[in-house]
């Protein structure tokens, strides 16, 4: 596997992936009846001035939109139990940290933002600066990563446990 297919990959509690393929089949079980809707409301007239097709239109873009994200997100990704390693941050793992400057420290999981509807803390995705910077970080190292608007900031990995779910 090249360092590229290693990034695409999510990692995500047996809990996480059910929801999400539970989700992905009623979607896909759905097709039917917005293809009908759409139907019903073509048959409505002129579809310059149909504010139903055009409604219908869009959801089933957005549907669509859903069942190829989670088309992929499913099939890339890691399925299974937190690491039981502590100490080390990556993937799986709720990691405290302290901004450089600051006092107070702020933990969150490093997972997918898929994980945070039923994680109950704040997610970081591993492909994010700050995830990327802190994987494979030992506790007490200090690591730098740019932020979005190209600013340089510090943070130190004060502690790093498996998530218990």
């Amino acid at each position: 596997m090249t360092t590229a297919d290693n990034a695409a990959v999510t990692w995500l509690t047996q809990d996480a992936h059910d929801r999400l393929s539970r989700e992905l089949e009623a979607l896909v079980a759905n097709r039917p009846a917005m293809a009908k809707e759409i139907n019903d409301r073509r048959e409505e007239g002129d579809l310059r001035e149909n504010g139903g097709y055009h409604a219908a239109r869009e959801e089933q873009g957005k549907q669509e939109a859903r069942i190829a994200q989670l088309t992929v997100l499913l099939r890339d990704a890691k399925v299974g139990e937190a690491p039981v390693s502590s100490g080390v941050a990556g993937p799986g793992m709720v990691v405290t940290v302290r901004f450089d400057g600051d006092e107070d420290t702020e933990s969150f999981l490093i997972g997918s933002r898929e994980e945070a509807e039923t994680a109950g803390i704040e997610v970081y995705s591993a492909a994010s600066p700050l995830g990327k910077a802190l994987t494979g970080a030992k506790e007490g190292a200090t690591v730098s990563y740019e932020t979005p608007n190209g600013k340089t900031m510090k943070v130190t990995l004060v502690d790093a446990k498996p998530f218990a779910g």
